[in-house]
């Protein structure tokens, strides 16, 4: 028996945000997508599998590069649905522009857009597409595509009539596995599953990689986690015990959504949306720690980022000299201030416990 993994791609960059219809139109993948595809490269690695398939779309060509495989093959009909005229078109346009198609499309799902691929002929060139990838290798094969034409085939093995299609959801960065006995012979398996691989450094590493920030960044993210390995290894040797591979993982990745309004709530809420909610309230609090006098796993982060400026290990004071010129009023100077406050009483706690300076103050 066989198995093929049909995944959809991971989520696109949508321009300023704002999700859309996409069918031909060729988005890259964003910052969630990239590690949606580096966990599924984190699952598949210990399978085996050296046979991967995708689209011509650059989501699907990305999404199976970052799995780790190096040169999938582009097999024709693995591609999207063709959207018509709602190709590449927010929702809020579509409904603005096509009120009454819109409304109607809601109440009978199988009616493709304007000018778009009927159902019937997706199913048929990409269940022909699954063939030829199928035929193309031995053994088990990834498949890396898109959710409507993925769906279309679902409903042809599970009997349905194509207004389910959206029945079977299938989220960015998911599983669907189907086992077959020979040629033509496909048994649905599972699908939609989301892969939450063990956190482990190495998953940590994988995922800032594909993050792609930019290289000072990721030094800065990299001194910080070895600041904080360091932190951990001392409270250790005084007793105090803490978990850590969340500590690696969130000091590693407390920076991943730099850039974007609340930098840390939105690196926080990113990792808890990819399954990992034990890092969110590390990731949440390594720019303001809700307590400096508890010790815990956030605040080894908070400290261990407090010890970095860039990839230079700092003391507490020359960090919050070095961004006092940046508080341009009062009330930037008061909470620059209170922050400073905060992070000495955490670096004097950890210091207390540990009988020596291991965070220099």
């Amino acid at each position: 028996m066989r198995e093929i993994y049909l995944i959809r791609h991971g989520m696109p960059d949508f321009p300023g945000g704002a999700r859309m219809c996409l069918g031909r139109t060729d988005l890259p993948l964003g910052l969630r997508g990239r590690l949606q595809a580096a966990l599924l490269g984190a699952e598949f690695a210990p399978r085996g599998i050296t046979e991967c398939f995708c689209s011509a779309l650059s989501r699907s060509r990305q999404t199976a590069e970052l799995m780790g495989f190096a040169s999938p093959v582009i097999v024709p009909g693995l591609e999207e649905m063709d959207a018509g005229d709602w190709d590449g078109l927010s929702f809020d346009e579509i409904r603005r522009r096509w009120p009454e198609y819109y409304e109607r499309r809601g109440r009978d799902r199988s009616l493709p857009p304007p000018g778009g691929e009927e159902f019937g002929h997706a199913q048929a060139r990409f269940s022909a597409a699954v063939a030829r990838a199928m035929a193309l290798s031995r053994g088990d094969a990834v498949a890396v595509s898109h959710s409507s034409v993925i769906q279309t085939l679902l409903c042809t093995l599970e009997g349905r009539p194509f207004d389910c299609a959206r029945d079977f959801n299938l989220p960015y960065g998911s599983v669907t596995r189907l086992s077959s006995d020979g040629p033509g012979q496909l048994r649905l398996e599972e699908y939609g599953r989301l892969p939450v691989p063990e956190l482990t450094p190495e998953l940590a590493d994988r995922l800032l990689a594909a993050a792609e920030l930019p290289e000072p960044l990721e030094a800065h993210c990299r001194a910080t986690a070895e600041a904080a390995m360091e932190i951990v290894c001392a409270l250790a040797a005084a007793g105090v015990c803490l978990d850590e591979t969340p500590v690696y993982a969130a000091a590693l990745l407390h920076d991943v959504s730099k850039g974007t309004p609340d930098h840390a709530l939105a690196g926080a809420g990113l990792m808890s949306q990819l399954g990992y909610p034990v890092l969110a309230p590390l990731i949440a609090q390594h720019h303001d720690i809700e307590d400096p006098a508890r010790v815990d796993e956030a605040l080894v982060v908070y400290m261990a980022d407090k010890l970095c400026r860039g990839d230079r290990r700092v003391s507490v004071s020359g960090r919050f000299r070095a961004s006092f010129d940046k508080c341009r009023d009062a009330e930037a100077l008061a909470a620059h201030d209170r922050r400073y406050k905060a992070a000495l009483t955490a670096a004097h706690t950890i210091n207390d416990i540990c009988g020596k300076e291991v965070i220099p103050i």
